[in-house]
């Protein structure tokens, strides 16, 4: 049987719930009384030292957010990765929202898998069990043997899904848009759209077959990446409500203490998970934006730098286009150098302020907030201090979240949780920052080559050395960076100078010793001076053989 979902439409679905006003005024209700509840909980036991109280109050959170259905776990899911945020109590109790929640009745399974299918369960496999192995939000999970003698993943959509989030994000969508001139939050007009991209993401995981596209995409894509591993999707046992994958043996990514037990290095799976993350952002506009900790594993193998990693369900998947990316990695670029103007530029491009902004006024707050994100302040650094701080800029000047933003940002915000629960101490920013200064320094598109030259030279022609220093401090912060990554920048530069693309750069450079009708020759000594120094033969000597002993 071929299950039918529409797509998610914002008016047509609240027409369709409003008509249903037995449905909508006792489901509302319930979801405020529910609320105000546990906000009187939470305000009176809070601050309790009490043990006992505070594990209550934690399966009491935890039940209040599995009681209300699929699309308030998926909201608790986002905190479920935010050590910063929640008291580590709660944390313990929220972490259960990924995989552990109450499964529903295993004769349903069965029969959803006879629908889908069209055979038993008993026909389809050599062995399928009784229980799942995990239940999450809208499905579970049973390991289970084929025919040809190898484990799959069973995933089993949970029964009238489309039916409970069609009803919720609605409600969600009408309690958000009314209170929100009530709530301590300004987040410009977009509220009611960053729902609606929730609803769209909704909508788009409960529909298999549009998971298992997306598996087969995101596999190509990291085809050549030994330290990424994507489950093989089995399209013969899978269709809207069901899908079938390839099983993965490996560690959840919850805690450090899981992982040194079964003596892997968390710092590894950190790396990979980061660098991964910045490559479906900034290379391939295509990533996973729900990647919390049981949706990605540690596995055997890898090395002390890069640990072996597996993402699993790829139902919310989203992109970002050509522009967007391109202007995030100027506005990194226009954070590492300091220049506020042109970050808020960078904002206005990217909807985050109107074209009317006069942006000369943001310059001082943004340089506030985000001043020293880099140099000697990178130690301190991570996405929870600049939030605060722009939660308070956002008070004052007309900044608003674009609502193909939401997903990028609930994807980053989520990666850097699942890092912190790692490692209390990580900073993105020391992954972060080298890894767009090695994409200026190697990549020859077009498009991040004329970025590259907004860096190097300035409007005039001239060479910042300065800038150019800054960059290669940013990438060879550490001696692994100057070990791994010294002899692919090397090649990068020889080939561009000397490449048609280099034309721009000879030319600049040429220019950049004529200053007055005079031959200067100082920035160009500088610039000899810093290349000499960090490619020198020594440590040019110490990559080869870095790259030999550790091939990335």
């Amino acid at each position: 049987m071929v299950s039918s979902y529409s797509q998610y439409s914002a008016k047509g679905d609240l027409i369709w719930l409003i008509l249903r006003p037995w449905i909508f005024i006792p489901r509302v209700l319930y979801i405020l009384l529910t609320f105000i509840f546990l906000f009187l909980r939470i305000l009176f036991q809070g601050n309790s030292k009490n043990k006992n109280v505070q594990k209550n109050l934690s399966k009491y959170l935890f039940d209040v957010i599995t009681d209300l259905g699929p699309c308030f776990i998926k909201l608790g899911q986002a905190l479920s990765t935010r050590p910063d945020l929640v008291r580590q109590d709660w944390l313990t109790e929220l972490t259960n929202l990924q995989d552990n929640l109450p499964a529903f009745d295993h004769k349903i399974a069965l029969k959803i898998i006879e629908e889908e299918l069209g055979a038993s369960p008993n026909e389809l496999f050599d062995e399928f069990p009784d229980n799942p192995i995990a239940s999450a939000s809208l499905g579970q999970v049973y390991k289970t043997k084929t025919k040809n003698n190898t484990y799959v993943a069973v995933k089993v959509q949970r029964p009238n899904l489309y039916f409970l989030i069609r009803r919720d994000v609605v409600i969600l969508r009408f309690l958000a848009t009314f209170l929100s001139p009530f709530l301590p939050l300004n987040i410009g007009v977009g509220i009611g759209e960053i729902i609606d991209e929730f609803g769209k993401a909704l909508f788009d995981e409960i529909d298999y077959e549009k998971e298992g596209k997306n598996a087969l995409k995101f596999a190509n894509l990291f085809k050549d990446n030994p330290n990424v591993f994507i489950p093989k999707f089995e399209e013969q046992f899978s269709s809207k409500r069901i899908i079938t994958t390839s099983w993965i043996d490996g560690v959840k990514l919850r805690d450090r203490a899981l992982l040194e037990e079964n003596n892997l290095v968390p710092s590894s799976f950190i790396k990979t998970c980061v660098i991964s993350g910045l490559q479906q952002l900034f290379e391939y506009g295509y990533f996973h934006a729900d990647p919390h900790p049981g949706n990605m594993f540690a596995l055997k193998g890898g090395n002390a730098d890069y640990g072996n990693l597996a993402y699993v369900d790829f139902g919310m998947m989203d992109t970002i286009t050509n522009s967007d990316r391109l202007t995030l990695i100027k506005a990194i670029v226009h954070i590492i150098n300091d220049e506020y103007y042109l970050l808020a530029k960078d904002f206005q491009k990217l909807g985050f302020l109107t074209k009317e902004q006069d942006l000369q006024k943001l310059v001082e707050p943004l340089k506030e907030v985000l001043g020293g994100s880099f140099g000697a302040q990178v130690g301190n650094f991570n996405l929870k201090n600049v939030t605060d701080k722009f939660s308070k800029l956002m008070y004052s000047y007309p900044f608003r979240v674009p609502s193909r933003f939401a997903l990028i940002i609930r994807a980053v915000v989520s990666q850097e949780g699942l890092a912190l629960r790692l490692d209390p101490e990580f900073k993105i920013l020391k992954i972060a920052y080298p890894y767009i200064a090695k994409k200026l320094l190697t990549d020859n598109s077009e498009e991040i080559l004329e970025i590259l030259l907004e860096v190097v030279f300035d409007k005039k022609g001239r060479i910042q050395v300065e800038k150019v220093e800054s960059l290669l401090n940013i990438l060879f912060q550490d001696s692994e960076n100057i070990n791994s990554d010294l002899i692919p920048v090397a090649n990068a530069g020889l080939k561009l100078i000397v490449s048609n693309k280099g034309s721009e750069v000879r030319k600049n450079l040429l220019l950049s010793l004529i200053r007055d009708d005079k031959l200067e020759l100082t920035d160009a000594k500088k610039l000899l001076s810093l290349i000499r120094e960090t490619f020198s033969p020594l440590n040019i000597a110490k990559s080869a053989v870095q790259n030999i002993i550790s091939p990335v």
